[in-house]
């Protein structure tokens, strides 16, 4: 019945918060960004209660940190998206497989968040992502990657993709590791059915770019992808 439930809510919800975000989009508003981001929060966290889930966030305090910045993040499950932009307050896109831009109603939010599409089997339309990318986060606007390049469906994360590092690298701008533990059991693990769990969101300390040397942007893979990797087994009071 859960199950029932949270896909009848979700595909009316999703075409609701569409045709609300196509409305607003027309209308020109000068704080576009922020209503998009507040809408697709708000819808975010309603479709993760729905599935009966319960979200635990640390390390809210490191986002405090002022401008743009490029958050790297593990991906366990389709639910990943929703829980990040929920939680993550500040104003975020996705660098995001170009087959997503195809979806009906999918492609409207990608392109008010200011999602980027990206083809990671050719090398041309990668660069090109991480230009157009960087010329979105110049504006203020954060972005999110998941380097695995697809979801784990476990809680054991896959090779990190080292080119997936080169927005930062190339902007300078501050990196914000952050660890996602259990969005799987929600969705992939069942099977498509979905059933509640506990979702623990770490968002870790920043890790500055600006000043690092040759040897140090080297490291930086190995560097962000443990400090992700030692969240996945922290025990939570909760």
């Amino acid at each position: 019945m859960r199950s029932i439930i949270w896909y009848i809510s979700f595909f009316i919800t999703v075409i609701i918060k569409t045709i609300q975000l196509k409305i607003l989009a027309l209308s020109k508003s000068h704080n576009l960004d922020s209503e998009v981001e507040k809408i697709t929060a708000n819808w975010s966290k309603f479709i993760i209660k729905v599935s009966g889930s319960t979200v635990y966030v640390t390390g809210e305090e490191n986002l405090k940190i002022q401008g743009a910045v490029v958050f790297i993040s593990n991906h366990q499950s389709n639910f990943d998206i929703p829980l990040l932009m929920g939680y993550l307050r500040k104003t975020k896109g996705f660098i995001a497989k170009k087959e997503l831009f195809k979806l009906p109603c999918v492609k409207t939010w990608m392109k008010l968040l200011k999602c980027i599409p990206i083809d990671r089997e050719n090398i041309r339309s990668s660069a090109k992502a991480i230009s157009d990318a960087i010329k979105v986060l110049k504006t203020g606007h954060s972005m999110i990657i998941f380097p695995e390049g697809s979801r784990s469906k476990a809680c054991e994360m896959g090779d990190f993709k080292a080119g997936s590092f080169k927005l930062a690298t190339k902007s300078r701008l501050p990196i914000v590791p952050i660890t996602v533990n259990g969005t799987y059991k929600i969705l992939e693990k069942n099977n498509m059915i979905i059933k509640p769990t506990k979702i623990y969101l770490t968002i870790h300390k920043p890790v500055y770019t600006h000043d690092l040397t040759t040897e140090q942007l080297k490291e930086l893979t190995e560097q962000v992808k443990d400090v992700i990797q030692r969240a996945l087994h922290y025990k939570y009071k909760n």
